[in-house]
């Protein structure tokens, strides 16, 4: 699901007939009640309104069925490539991801129970082509909250200091919590 047509048709072409796509937000859900027994959410979270997002997956989800939501730690943004060449990503997601703890209360606030996080680390290698391709084409939604002075000394620093090979570590926070039985 995803509000946007644009990405929805990026999804329908990578996604193949089988899977079942649907324009909606996460705030106001266009499902029935406890309608899955599974949802997940990854690196969504931090563009939704949360006070009305996970009220509305505890409605969809079955007795017993389980969240799901995967996004970065804090500590991530420290330390992830991409903020040596952009110091304001960072600054501007520490602000944006909420801390897992944060996010446990909200989900046990929204009418779940078992709120527990597991932390993940995930190894990447990247090539240096590729990495200036993704910032070139603002991967990620933060490239785009930036102005442009700083994405554009950003990008000069990028071409500038990025060695060939960019040894890269995603912190994971694996947040999930349960719908009562």
């Amino acid at each position: 699901m995803d509000p946007s047509e644009e990405m929805l048709a990026v999804a329908r072409s990578a996604a193949g007939k089988g899977v079942g796509l649907k324009l909606g937000r996460a705030e106001e859900l266009p499902f029935k009640d406890a309608w899955f027994e599974r949802v997940v959410m990854r690196l969504v979270v931090h563009l939704v309104d949360r006070a009305l997002a996970l009220p509305e997956l505890a409605r969809v989800l079955v007795p017993g069925g389980r969240v799901t939501i995967a996004t970065f730690t804090e500590g991530h943004f420290e330390w992830y490539w991409l903020t040596s060449v952009f110091p304001e990503v960072g600054e501007i997601d520490r602000k944006r991801f909420p801390p897992p703890e944060a996010l446990e209360a909200e989900l046990l606030d929204a009418g779940l129970t078992s709120a527990r996080t597991t932390t993940l680390r995930q190894r990447r290698s990247i090539p240096r082509a590729d990495a200036l391709e993704r910032i070139r084409g603002r991967y990620i939604s933060t490239l785009r909250l930036l102005d442009e002075d700083a994405y554009a000394a950003g990008v000069a620093r990028a071409e500038r200091e990025l060695p060939e090979e960019i040894e890269s570590v995603l912190e994971w926070a694996v947040v999930s919590a349960d719908a009562p039985d």
